[in-house]
C-alpha cells in the first residue's frame, strides 16, 4: 500500500513538471473566423495552437491555466446515428454572462484563462475565482454586482456625477465622481484589492507616506532638472489595460473583466429618445478621475513605465521620480538632458502613453527649478515670490478682521510650507507676529 501511494505521488509530481515545462498544445478550428475587413479566407480550414499549463508569456510567471469546458470538443471519426446528446458543461446563467458583450474580446489567448492561485499568493491579492467571490467580498448579491459591472450602450441611470473644474493654466479637468452606493463599493474594493497592487518605488503620488515633498526632495541642488508630463494620463488607462493587468496578476478572464468594468467608466452624454433620456458613451471606458480606485490603478499600470524610465535615467546618471502624470529627472550633466528626453519619449510611446510637448521643461540653476509647485534650487520650499505673497496675506490678516474661512486658508498654506521647509514657515510666522 505504501509503495502504491509513493508511485501515485511520484506520478503526480512528474505530471506537474511536464505541464510546467512542456505545456500541452490545444488545437482549435478558427476557419469560421474571418479576418478583419476580409471574408475571403472565411471558408479555409485553419487551426490555431494554444498553450495550456505553461507561462502565459515568455519569461512570465503567470501560468496559462485554461477552462477545459471551453476547449474544442472531440468530433466523431465517422457518421454516428442517432447523434448522442450534447453534454451540459455550464448552466444558462453562467453561459449568458460568459458570452455577454461586456466579456467579449478579440484576444482568444486570454478568453478561457482560469485563476492562477500561486500568482495571486505572490502578490498577496484576494483569491476570487468568480463573480460570487467578488459579490461576497463587497457584501452584495451577484445580481447587484452585475448591475454595476455591465457595460451598457444606453444607461437609464447614470452611476457617476460628471462635472469640470478649471485648471491652473487654463482649460478644464473632467471629474467623474461615483454616486453614493457605487462609491462605497469602490472604497471597499480599493482597500481590499487596489491598494495591494504592485507599485514601483519611484511613484510618489497617491501613496501613504509619500507626498509632493518626498517627490521633490530627490532633486534638490542638482545642476539640471527635467520635467515631463504625460498627456491625457487617466483617459489613456482604458478598460483593456486594467483587465490585462489583473489577468497578469493571476485573475481569470471573467473576474478580471468584471473588476475592470466595475472600476472604469466612459464619458457619457444624455440623449433623448421620445420621452426617455438615455446616457450614451462618447468614448471607451477608462480609469476616471474621481473614483476611489483610480489612483492605485494608475500607479500599478505605470509600474513597467517607471522601471524602464528609471533604468534609462540611471544610465545617464540622473535621478527619477513620478508624481501622477509628472515625470521628473535631475542630474549634473546638462548636455545629456536632450538625449535623455528622446530616450524617455521612446519608452513612453512603447508603454502606451504620450508626452505633452507643451509642458516639457529643462531647468538649470540659472533660473528657478520648480517641481509640482516646489522650488528645489538649493533647498526644498516655495519660491521667493510665493513667500512674499503669503507674507503680505498674513500681514493683511493681522491688520484687520478676517473671516474664518480666510484664516483657515492661510493656516493651511503655512502648514503646507512647514511640511516643505520648516525654517521658511517659522520666518513667515515671526514676520506676521510683529
Amino acid at each position: 500500500m505504501t509503495q502504491l501511494l509513493l508511485l501515485l505521488v511520484a506520478g503526480y509530481v512528474l505530471w506537474s513538471l511536464l505541464n510546467r515545462f512542456w505545456p500541452r498544445k490545444i488545437r482549435r478550428d478558427v476557419s469560421r473566423l474571418s479576418k478583419e475587413g476580409d471574408d475571403e479566407d472565411a471558408g479555409e480550414a485553419t487551426l490555431e495552437t494554444v498553450n495550456d499549463g505553461g507561462p502565459l508569456k515568455p519569461q512570465h510567471r503567470r501560468l496559462a491555466l485554461r477552462d477545459r469546458r471551453l476547449w474544442p470538443k472531440p468530433r466523431p471519426k465517422g457518421p454516428v446515428w442517432p447523434r448522442p446528446p450534447k453534454r451540459k458543461v455550464m448552466d444558462m446563467d453562467e453561459a449568458t454572462r460568459l458570452f455577454a458583450g461586456t466579456l467579449r474580446t478579440k484576444d482568444r489567448q486570454v478568453r478561457d484563462l482560469l485563476v492562477d492561485e500561486q500568482q495571486l499568493d505572490r502578490y498577496g491579492l484576494p483569491e476570487w475565482s468568480g463573480e460570487g467571490d467578488i459579490a461576497k467580498a463587497l457584501n452584495l448579491s451577484v445580481a447587484r454586482l452585475r448591475y454595476f459591472s455591465i457595460h451598457r450602450e444606453k444607461e437609464r441611470v447614470q452611476h457617476y456625477v460628471q462635472f469640470a473644474i478649471p485648471k491652473r493654466r487654463g482649460g478644464e479637468r473632467l471629474i467623474l465622481a461615483p454616486k453614493r452606493e457605487l462609491k462605497a463599493l469602490l472604497r471597499t474594493l480599493n482597500s481590499g484589492l487596489a491598494t495591494k497592487l504592485p507599485v514601483s518605488e519611484y511613484a510618489h503620488g497617491f501613496r501613504r507616506g509619500r507626498s509632493i515633498a518626498t517627490h521633490a526632495a530627490q532633486h534638490v541642488g542638482k545642476k539640471v532638472v527635467v520635467r515631463l508630463d504625460l498627456k491625457d494620463f487617466f483617459p489613456s488607462l482604458h478598460v483593456g489595460r486594467v483587465r490585462g493587468l489583473l489577468i497578469a496578476l493571476g485573475y481569470s478572464y471573467p473576474v478580471a473583466a468584471t473588476l475592470a468594468t466595475l472600476m472604469t467608466e466612459a464619458v457619457r452624454q444624455p440623449v433623448q429618445v421620445g420621452e426617455e433620456v438615455f446616457f450614451v458613451p462618447v468614448g471607451s471606458r477608462h480609469v476616471v478621475q474621481g473614483a476611489p480606485t483610480s489612483p492605485a490603478l494608475a500607479n500599478a499600470i505605470a509600474l513597467s513605465l517607471d522601471r524602464r524610465v528609471a533604468g534609462l535615467a540611471k544610465k545617464f546618471g540622473f535621478a527619477y521620480t513620478r508624481y501622477a502624470d509628472d515625470l521628473t529627472f535631475s542630474g549634473d550633466d546638462v548636455a545629456a538632458a536632450r538625449a535623455l528626453i528622446k530616450g524617455v519619449q521612446r519608452i513612453v510611446h512603447a508603454e502606451g502613453f504620450a508626452l505633452n510637448p507643451d509642458k516639457t521643461r529643462v531647468m538649470t540653476q540659472r533660473g528657478a527649478q520648480v517641481i509640482t509647485g516646489v522650488t528645489v534650487n538649493r533647498e526644498l520650499g516655495l519660491s521667493r515670490r510665493e513667500r512674499r505673497k503669503l507674507r503680505a496675506a498674513l500681514h493683511r490678516a493681522g491688520m484687520g478682521p478676517e473671516s474664518a474661512p480666510k484664516r483657515r486658508q492661510l493656516e493651511g498654506k503655512l502648514a503646507y510650507l512647514s511640511m516643505l521647509n520648516t525654517r521658511q514657515a517659522e520666518a513667515l510666522r515671526a514676520a506676521a507676529s510683529r
